[in-house]
């Protein structure tokens, strides 16, 4: 494909870090969402509902979905998607939860390329 071709792709990164304040509840909607989905073929559903009442992340798993995050935003068809969650250890003080130092390849406006410019043709904000 050229250039031309696939420019109209764009990968949005987000990362979001979330506290579980209700296991109870969130475990709950999961249960709902699960339960309420007519197209799971029954050993599926099983299996779905083991997994979120052992694990409050597979929950969440279930009730998020990157479709919503687009739903709505015009001239935008979502193409392709996959997401996963994971209970972490989170420090908000310490520097391994600093979002902005995470990537190096990112200059908080844009993802910059090796040679110091971003895709878009703007400069890299400095970095060489």
């Amino acid at each position: 494909m050229s250039t031309e071709e696939t420019s109209r792709f764009v990968r949005l990164r987000v990362e979001l870090v979330l506290e579980i304040t209700d296991t109870g509840e969130l475990t709950g909607a999961a249960m709902d969402q699960i339960g309420g989905d007519t197209t799971m073929p029954d050993d599926e559903r099983a299996h779905a509902q083991a997994s979120v009442r052992d694990d409050a992340a597979e929950a969440l798993a279930y009730l998020v979905d990157p479709f919503d995050l687009v739903n709505g935003v015009p001239g935008v068809d979502l193409a392709q998607a996959s997401w996963s969650s994971e209970k972490v250890d989170y420090d908000p003080d310490s520097a391994e939860w600093d979002f902005d130092d995470e990537d190096e390849d990112f200059d908080g406006i844009g993802w910059i390329g090796e040679d110091g410019d971003r895709p878009d043709g703007e400069g890299g904000a400095g970095r060489a």
